[in-house]
């Protein structure tokens, strides 16, 4: 299968917008996993980018995003490279890759505490861009019609505009200083389906 994804760093903050006129998809804010977390050797992702895989097969919508989340979502916690390369050290402290028994072979950085996988990257849909002739959907209750991918002319104009966001969720610039802890617990699993994480 082949899946498209595009990522951009996202300077600015976000600014609200107003629903395309359309229908409104199902399957908006339920949980996906990005294609690159198959990967051993992908480290996640940065909380200034906002990342679009476009042929998601895991959404209804087939647009899978990650909203300036850090991390990956199949390992809230992350690893280092001394847990990496601890040969004692053995599962379930290490991230792996979802529904898999294998092991990341990056270190991963761990998840922010105010900007979790839950709130941050699910399925979503394009409201609204610059092509007249696209067809865009209208968000539904709790989601806002906002800007997530500029256009800057590189030939992604098909995943330009703004997309369904989950209300209270727009990108300030910063993560804050709160990231999972494996010592305190601080961030229970996520309840993505068949996602092997570490604990």
């Amino acid at each position: 299968m082949t899946r498209t994804q595009w990522v951009i760093l996202v300077i600015s903050g976000l600014s609200a917008g107003t629903a395309a006129v359309g229908c409104t998809p199902g399957g908006v804010g339920d949980p996906c996993i990005p294609e690159d977390e198959y990967s051993l050797t992908f480290s996640g992702f940065g909380y200034a980018e906002a990342n679009v895989e476009s042929r998601s097969f895991q959404c209804e919508t087939r647009v899978c995003i990650a909203n300036h989340f850090q991390g990956r979502v199949s390992c809230p916690y992350g690893q280092t490279q001394d847990v990496i390369t601890n040969i004692d050290n053995s599962p379930p402290g290490r991230c792996h890759v979802p529904a898999a028994p294998d092991l990341i072979t990056a270190p991963v950085a761990p998840q922010a505490m105010d900007r979790r996988a839950e709130n941050t990257v699910y399925c979503s849909c394009r409201c609204e861009g610059a092509d007249k002739s696209a067809k865009y959907c209208s968000c539904p209750s709790g989601y806002s019609c906002l800007p997530l991918v500029p256009d800057l002319g590189l030939g992604q104009s098909q995943l330009a505009g703004k997309y369904c966001l989950k209300n209270g969720t727009e990108f300030t610039g910063n993560i804050g200083g709160n990231l999972c802890n494996t010592a305190t617990k601080s961030c229970p699993t996520d309840t993505v389906s068949n996602a092997a994480m570490n604990p």
